[in-house]
């Protein structure tokens, strides 16, 4: 076996070759970098030795890789899209969110968040294109302990109507339709208008459709809304609730329903207390609670 004057093998083979590429970072000084290369790398090798790929289906690959960077912009982003449906995003969030039995679990922040909601008072309606059924959201801020967590920061973010979120449809949909900054009052309640969520498709028409496709899934999403939430000395959630009458809850394409997540939205078909919340009838109510564990630090 050939080796260069530093002593590192020479030769790179089918046997070693995990073992040529790791030996180059012997003189790598970030030991958590060099641990999470090492297991790339080692496990990348193992799995083209499983497949044994063609050269062909290895430039097929990585022209997949080359077109998912090239379909990310400002309001698009295709690798978080590629980590959501193979599962990995819930496999990451679930190693670094372990709740204790009471508090409100997470789930994925998918592709289509945007920072700068704008902030909203109480009560205000976020529908700003006026579609779907009106529904008045509200609930609770608490912690663990049960007390409530006053001037909690609720972020809000969901589809419209026609199943696209308003960064997909430049143009269309307002700015910011559907998107809102709450704040919990001092009894760490809050409330504010919207629009019933429904299912939804996530986009089919770049790599991460085609990779759906070819694997024989479909690429739907159950009807949702998501939440951040957060306030000082707690830890932020990321997290969102589904309702219990859409479809797709047993067959997410992101994977992102919990039990715990599923919630019953109820329909009324009362003008008068219609009128009274500010909404059309008929129209839709939901409780939705957060319960908040201490940071780290608060807990020493």
């Amino acid at each position: 076996m050939e080796t260069a004057r530093d002593g590192q093998t020479l030769n790179l083979t089918q046997e070693n070759s995990a073992a040529v590429v790791l030996a180059r970072m012997n003189n790598c000084s970030d030991p958590r970098f060099r641990q999470i290369m090492t297991s790339i790398v080692t496990h990348l090798h193992a799995a083209v030795k499983e497949i044994r790929p063609t050269q062909e289906e290895w430039f097929d690959a990585i022209q997949f890789l080359t077109r998912t960077g090239q379909l990310c912009t400002d309001t698009r982003q295709e690798w978080i899209l590629l980590s959501d449906v193979l599962g990995v995003s819930m496999l990451v969030d679930a190693i670094n969110h372990q709740k204790p039995s009471g508090a409100t679990e997470t789930t994925v922040l998918g592709p289509f968040y945007v920072s700068g909601a704008p902030e909203r008072a109480l009560g205000e309606n976020i529908c700003l294109d006026g579609k779907g059924m009106p529904v008045v959201v509200s609930g609770r801020v608490t912690g663990i302990d049960g007390r409530p967590i006053a001037g909690a920061a609720l972020d809000v973010w969901m589809t419209n109507e026609d199943g696209f979120y308003d960064v997909q449809q430049p143009g269309i949909q307002p700015n910011m339709n559907l998107r809102g900054l709450f704040h919990a009052g001092d009894d760490g309640r809050y409330w504010f208008r919207a629009a019933k969520p429904r299912f939804y498709p996530i986009p089919g028409d770049g790599t991460v459709g085609s990779l759906l496709e070819r694997s024989g899934r479909h690429n739907f999403r159950p009807g949702h809304l998501h939440f951040i939430v957060s306030a000082p000395g707690y830890e932020s959630i990321t997290t969102h609730y589904f309702d219990r009458k859409s479809p797709y809850l047993d067959s997410d394409a992101v994977f992102g329903v919990k039990e715990t997540l599923i919630i019953d939205f109820e329909d009324h078909n009362d003008p008068k207390r219609a009128a009274t919340l500010g909404v059309d009838n008929p129209f839709a109510t939901v409780t939705m609670n957060f319960v908040l564990v201490p940071s780290p630090s608060q807990t020493r």
